[in-house]
């Protein structure tokens, strides 16, 4: 295994590169078509042709057309845009796994003691290439990630992305009550970093800020009525933030601002939804909040394997679609349990299935691409194969181990492939990522 971190090198980006393998890529979302077939285009040998970090074109491929030389010979191999990740901790990184707690104890108990080391400078930076480094290993090339409330987090974060030119939406966490002091800032302080942070970093390159209250709870009115500032003097930026994971967590929050009509209101009265507003998991939704989530375009981040992790509850995916609100797909590493959307999409299915719902593989995979860069209202860069897109995208092996090959032998359609990917797939299904056209991954 292969992560290349490194500074980009002018003449290696600055030519034409074509890819041949199965190719795969969705153009719209599986359940707003009335044939699912409308919704991806595959070619079971195709060519996709990278210029300069864009993307030229994707066809079949053709030997009296194409030639051979110069193709990178993928065949056998799946090739799908880059993974998109909708809500993930760096600083939880090493934290993964961490025993049986439900939200606000294990928040206490594991996750404010080991974000405190991130105001060393030198060690967020560790941590940040080790993070990307997981990330590019698991396919992910998009990600929208919390930092910690220590200003330098977001600079480490970036600084790391901008080696291999990756497009990250990132923020300061915002933080200024019911957590330890040494994590806490104030209302202003928060404001002054992070408006900061947003002139050094939102649109340098392919980097993007994020506004990042943690949560309702750990932030004053004061606070967040400075958030809602920001976001009224930056329209462009994100919001990222947490929403009605844990039953205790939604009590605690309608003892803390009994004024406000319920959770998702108080983000709202304060300027804080909006189509580049992206509220992690929104588990436990009232009719109002899911008609607030409509009105304002917000975004929900679905993360199954921390859902089930923390024992915090089913997301509602139909629901969701029923009300017409876009879904992204989290890894919320780390209380989730795995880098790897695969292995996110797993949890999924299943968390389906226990509502008598089913989660087709191509709508898994949309999530999980297209999906992902319409949620962060990226689309127009990244998501598929579009000619003049960022050329981002994953090389998977279908049958990376011996089950996986003997159950593939199995399978007869593309749907059963993906679906069997799907199920059994992990990073050792990686065989190569390419960042803006540039390899960062091989195995």
């Amino acid at each position: 295994m292969m992560v290349m971190i490194s500074v980009l090198s002018a003449p290696s980006f600055a030519k034409t590169k074509r890819f041949r393998a199965s190719i795969l890529h969705f153009v719209n979302d599986p359940a707003k078509v009335e044939k699912v077939e409308s919704s991806y285009e595959y070619f079971e040998d195709g060519l996709l042709t990278v210029r300069n970090g864009k993307v030229v074109s994707v066809e079949p491929y053709s030997r009296k057309v194409h030639g051979r030389r110069g193709v990178k010979d993928y065949r056998g191999k799946l090739i799908v845009p880059g993974f998109v990740d909708t809500h993930i901790h760096f600083p939880q990184t090493e934290m993964i796994a961490a025993y049986g707690e439900q939200l606000l104890e294990w928040l206490e108990t594991y996750t404010f003691p080991t974000e405190k080391q991130f105001e060393d400078k030198a060690y967020a930076d560790k941590i940040a290439k080790f993070f990307l480094e997981q990330l590019v290993s698991n396919g992910t090339t998009t990600a929208l990630v919390f930092g910690t409330v220590h200003p330098q987090s977001v600079d480490a974060l970036f600084e790391a992305a901008e080696t291999i030119n990756m497009r990250l939406v990132a923020g300061k966490v915002m933080m200024n009550r019911n957590a330890p002091n040494y994590l806490l800032d104030t209302a202003k302080s928060s404001y002054d970093d992070s408006k900061a942070l947003i002139q050094k970093w939102h649109g340098k390159g392919r980097n993007l800020y994020a506004i990042t209250p943690r949560f309702a709870p750990t932030s004053t009115p004061e606070q967040l009525t400075l958030a809602g500032k920001l976001k009224a003097e930056f329209p462009d930026v994100y919001v990222h933030t947490h929403l009605s994971e844990n039953l205790n967590e939604i009590e605690w929050v309608k003892s803390l601002f009994p004024e406000r009509a319920g959770y998702l209101d108080v983000y709202d009265h304060y300027g804080l939804t909006g189509d580049k507003s992206v509220f992690a998991h929104s588990i436990h939704l009232t009719d109002d909040e899911w008609a607030t989530f409509a009105e304002t375009d917000s975004v929900i981040s679905f993360c199954p394997t921390s859902n089930l992790f923390l024992g915090s509850g089913l997301f509602k995916l139909h629901v969701a679609e029923k009300n017409g609100v876009r879904v992204g797909l989290g890894t919320d590493v780390g209380a989730g349990t795995s880098f790897n959307q695969l292995q996110t999409l797993n949890e999924a299915y299943k968390i389906m299935q226990l509502q008598g719902k089913k989660l087709s593989a191509f709508k898994g995979l949309y999530l999980a691409t297209l999906g992902g860069a319409e949620s962060l209202s990226i689309d127009h860069l990244i998501g598929n194969f579009k000619e003049d897109k960022e050329a981002d995208f994953v090389v998977l092996n279908w049958d990376a181990t011996k089950l996986q090959k003997l159950r593939m032998s199995r399978s007869t359609t593309l749907e059963d492939r993906l679906f069997a990917l799907m199920m059994l797939g992990d990073d050792r299904n990686i065989e190569a990522t390419y960042v803006d056209g540039r390899k960062v991954f091989q195995k």
